[in-house]
């Protein structure tokens, strides 16, 4: 009798133990996924923070002034984004919000992923980030800035989870293409993402924007070879609205 109430004994100490770790799991990962932001964003935040700290408090202000809305598609990124003045038109009827500023490498987009995602409730998030790879010698690796699209990914992914994220292709343009080469190995690695991440998208660009001859299509851009113009503009919406239209469910005529 001794013998089976210390059998029974033990295999309750052993189910309260494993309990015990059940429980303690999620804050445990949760506690870890916060470390690991903050050893990879760490060198960055101060440089981000004085560079970058008034255009974010800036849109902090623009929340403030717009009504909420889930049937929204939230555009973040750098200087495409914000030069992007006619999205609201050429995007239409997809309601849009947009958030891109200046030369944004994704160290910068990474440090303010929470300030710009979190206050809003969106049907889907669109990123952009051209910079970080322009053929100087202190680009950023792919696999660095695969680390970083990953960190904004799952920051997304935290705020509003099962809300599809799409990345869209780097473009090659006249101005870098001598660093076109290691621009497509980041988005190489952009595409993995979407690949290995659920409710993560790739948007392809690159080749809409390539000549037969592999050469930028230099028509499409304004004078500094970078930036889009108005057809450039009309070009990439029209994709995006497309892979949009895909994963979302929607068919939406373009605007006239």
């Amino acid at each position: 009798m001794d013998s089976r109430n210390s059998w029974l004994r033990c295999c309750c100490l052993l189910v309260m133990i494993a309990s015990m770790g059940a429980g303690t799991a999620p804050a445990q990962e949760s506690n870890t996924i916060e470390s690991d932001a903050n050893d990879l964003l760490g060198p960055y935040r101060a440089a981000a923070t004085e560079r970058w700290e008034k255009d974010i408090a800036a849109f902090d202000g623009l929340n403030e002034q717009i009504e909420p809305s889930e049937d929204a598609i939230l555009f973040i990124g750098s200087s495409s984004i914000r030069l992007w003045k006619t999205m609201e038109q050429d995007m239409a009827p997809y309601q849009t919000i947009r958030r891109g500023y200046g030369g944004a490498k994704f160290t910068d987009m990474a440090v303010f992923a929470e300030r710009l995602i979190t206050p809003h409730q969106y049907r889907a998030i669109v990123m952009f980030v051209g910079n970080g790879v322009s053929g100087k010698p202190d680009d950023h690796s792919p696999e660095l800035i695969e680390s970083l699209a990953r960190q904004i990914v799952a920051t997304a992914h935290e705020h509003r989870p099962n809300t599809p994220f799409f990345l869209i292709e780097i473009t090659p343009t006249h101005s870098r293409f001598k660093a076109w080469n290691k621009i497509r190995k980041v988005n190489e690695r952009l595409r993995e993402i979407a690949l290995t991440t659920p409710n993560t998208y790739f948007i392809a660009t690159a080749g809409d924007y390539l000549r037969s001859d592999a050469t930028p299509r230099k028509e499409l851009f304004i004078k500094d070879q970078l930036h889009l113009n108005e057809d450039g503009y009309r070009l990439w919406a029209k994709i995006i609205r497309r892979r949009l239209d895909d994963i979302l469910g929607t068919t939406i005529t373009p605007s006239s």
